[in-house]
């Protein structure tokens, strides 16, 4: 159960951490690449915060989550820059893909596809009788 602190503190460092992985994005020269912060989670003792990010288009995603994986040292200074008068530590960074909307739009094409699972039996798991 997520207390009320680790909430406040996970939406401080989302808003924040957004800004500064788009402007990092803006300024490296990747013009069109939306770097999006989409869910933080914090620990019961706020020393790590998993961060989850969005990349689109999503073929640049591992590549750019290297590059921030890279330089989270200087992330994490920025991050306590901002947030100095909100928080006394910045909590360890621990950067993951989001790739919960590739998976979203693979069940999109699925469901608009033309192959239709009732009419093409072998597209179905077969069960075992008991």
């Amino acid at each position: 159960m997520e207390t009320q602190r680790q909430k406040k503190i996970a939406g401080i460092l989302q808003q924040d951490l957004a800004e500064i992985l788009q402007r990092a994005a803006t300024d490296g020269g990747m013009k069109g690449v939306l770097i999006s912060v989409s869910k933080v989670n914090v620990t019961a003792d706020l020393s790590i915060a998993k961060v989850y990010i969005s990349i689109f288009p999503s073929d640049k995603g591992t590549e750019l989550l290297d590059g921030i994986k890279s330089n989270e040292p200087l992330i994490k200074h920025q991050l306590a820059q901002r947030t100095r008068h909100q928080m006394r530590r910045v909590p360890e960074l621990i950067f993951y893909l989001d790739d919960s909307l590739d998976y979203i739009e693979d069940i999109e094409k699925s469901l608009k596809g033309n192959e239709n699972p009732l009419e093409n039996r072998d597209l179905l798991d077969k069960r075992k009788k008991k």
